[in-house]
């Protein structure tokens, strides 16, 4: 017997393959999909079909469907796409799979069809363990895609973003879409950009976000704007970013911060209660960016555990070592330890890689102590008589524990610290039995972390930033200092946080034009500069803007948090690599030489 494909013909599928349950029991259907599994039970062959709903096991019963049908299901490879219509039948009580549901039942075949066969697998989609390389699968991104534990990933996505626009519209919000060729601004990260044919020499950008075009709209008068829009940035990527990502964009006019937090907040509890079935605190806890990095190291800290930093400045500038003392009596300078529950039992070796991590994160270095007798002489050289025990009383510190610190300009030593605490709070401890357990996953830590500097000074540059962009309004009691003192001026500017992840980030934007253009004259911008890039903002602005303020979300990093991955490509349909390469398609490729010439373009 040759294998026949044939066409579906009058055939429709009466039922997906996570369907059918013990109701069904009786009824003729037909099932479609693609071969998961094949089992030959001497003479009975079961077969597993699979499309993206579930599973269903048919059974191919010489006595029931004759020879020739067994025969012909015998040809039946891996993944092969096939049609069959039977009889719904009870499985035996020792038979059920309660795992799978449609685990009470077995499809007992009497017709087949075969619609397409598969060439041999590059690697087998029905693997639970031993899973190919990132690089194969993405190369064969469609039949990654074809696993169950990928394609729920999307309907999930799916599901979270029809449950926000839901939300959102129920609040009167308007989704509006914004351009997708844009003028070029800087936005901090590179653009990419498309050359225009008609225009040679010009140049559309793709844009990072629509910033300026949803302040636009507020000044528009449509109060309410969101969007699920496509971000493109050109920028070094890792594990949970993409130079194209979808960001749930939102815009409100007449607001403070409060009424941007109930917002998010209630889209949050929407998104989580429908689509994981989790109820999420009315308000979220919120904290200052300088109270932040002085207790976490970082402004997007993990609460999942504690190992808080402790401010230890004033006693460590009393120590007679200089390397100990110098950095906390240094104007702007800051001594910072973390109590380590249990880790006298870490060896001295592992303690000083600790240092390593904290020099790479731009610490100076790392001292430590074990807190146990034999170590009590190291500690009275570095804090003499009692000021060894004023240091352990302020950091807790009991006999078994150890402390790590370090000291120098605070910003910097707070965020060195900080990546010590994630390190260490992550994972690293419950390796070494002295945390109980790894952060769960399904543990919902949110955070408002609020009051960020406005601006940041580039040393290489030498020349001051925006911490995030220059649209936002700083607090009013900081407008003095805008040109006297940048460094000092904060801003109403707030990022939503979960488990160590930025979400979001948004603010309260500048809607006078005399504020704007001094911000931007702080970053170096002429007033012609600032026209020539921002011009159509800052003409619009002349015609009286609502005061307004707004978020952008990440939606990717929220459908990976959710479905507990550790990768942004895998809640992506087709991502790219680290390098900002498609496997699948072969992209970013040459494009011909008429196209070249037609776009005025020479490469170089």
């Amino acid at each position: 017997m040759e294998l026949k494909l044939e066409g579906l013909g009058d055939w429709r599928r009466t039922h997906t393959c996570g369907e059918l349950t013990q109701t069904h029991v009786g009824q003729q259907v037909t099932l479609m999909g693609w071969v998961h599994r094949t089992r030959d039970h001497g003479g009975v062959l079961f077969i597993d079909v699979r499309d993206r709903y579930g599973m269903t096991q048919l059974v191919f019963h010489p006595e029931s469907g004759g020879a020739e049908l067994l025969a012909q299901a015998a040809f039946l490879g891996n993944e092969y796409v096939f049609a069959v219509r039977g009889a719904v039948n009870a499985r035996p009580a020792d038979a059920v799979n309660a795992a799978l549901a449609t685990g009470a039942i077995e499809l007992d075949v009497r017709e087949l069809k075969v619609l397409s066969a598969s060439a041999p697998l590059p690697f087998q989609v029905n693997e639970e363990y031993n899973v190919a390389g990132e690089d194969l699968r993405l190369k064969y991104r469609y039949l990654d895609l074809r696993r169950p534990e990928l394609s729920s990933v999307l309907a999930l996505r799916h599901k979270a973003a029809m449950t926000a626009r839901a939300y959102l519209s129920s609040q009167s919000f308007l989704e509006i879409e914004t351009p997708m060729l844009v003028k070029q601004t800087p936005e901090g990260a590179r653009d990419y950009v498309v050359p225009s044919r008609v225009h040679n020499g010009k140049f559309y950008a793709l844009p990072q976000s629509p910033q300026l075009y949803k302040q636009t709209l507020m000044i528009s008068g449509l109060d309410r704007y969101f969007q699920l829009a496509r971000c493109l940035r050109d920028e070094d990527l890792r594990a949970d970013r993409q130079p194209e990502h979808t960001q749930i964009d939102i815009e409100m006019s007449f607001v403070s911060e409060d009424d941007v937090f109930a917002t998010v907040e209630g889209l949050f509890r929407s998104m989580w209660k429908d689509c994981l079935g989790v109820e999420l605190p009315a308000t979220f806890e919120r904290i200052t960016y300088d109270d932040a990095m002085r207790t976490y190291g970082s402004d997007k800290p993990d609460l999942r555990f504690g190992l808080t930093l402790i401010d230890v400045t004033t006693i460590c500038a009393q120590s007679p070592r200089n390397v100990v003392a110098n950095g906390a009596k240094a104007p702007g300078g800051i001594a910072v330890a973390i109590r380590i529950p249990g880790g006298a039992e870490i060896s001295g070796t592992q303690l000083r890689k600790y240092e390593d991590v904290v020099k790479a994160a731009g610490a100076g270095g790392l001292t430590f102590f074990k807190i146990q007798a034999a170590d009590r002489e190291k500690q009275q050289v570095i804090f003499p008589g009692a000021l060894v025990d004023e240091f352990l009383a302020a950091t807790g510190a009991q006999d078994g524990d150890a402390v790590v610190f370090t000291n120098g300009p605070w910003e910097r030593t707070c965020k060195a610290l900080g990546v010590l605490r994630t390190q260490l709070g992550q994972g690293e401890l419950e390796k070494k039995g002295l945390l109980n357990a790894t952060p769960d996953k399904q543990e919902w830590r949110f955070l408002w972390v609020r009051q960020f500097p406005l601006f940041e000074y580039n040393d290489e540059a030498k020349r001051w930033e925006p911490k995030h962009h220059m649209f936002t309004m700083p607090n009013p009691e900081h407008l003095d200092m805008l040109e006297t003192d940048p460094g000092k001026v904060y801003a109403q500017l707030y990022d939503v946080v979960l488990n160590g992840n930025e979400l979001g980030s948004g603010s309260i934007r500048i809607h006078r034009p005399d504020i704007q253009e001094r911000v931007m004259k702080v970053t170096g911008l002429t007033h012609e500069q600032a026209h020539e890039k921002f011009g159509f903002l800052l003409e619009a602005y002349q015609y009286a803007s609502p005061p307004h303020g707004g978020i952008g979300i990440g939606l990717d990093r929220i459908i990976m948090l959710m479905a507990g991955r550790d990768s942004i490509r895998d809640v992506i349909a087709f991502p790219k690599t680290a390098s900002a390469t498609s496997l699948m398609d072969g992209c970013p490729s040459a494009i011909e030489d008429a196209s070249v010439k037609e776009l005025g373009l020479r490469i170089v």
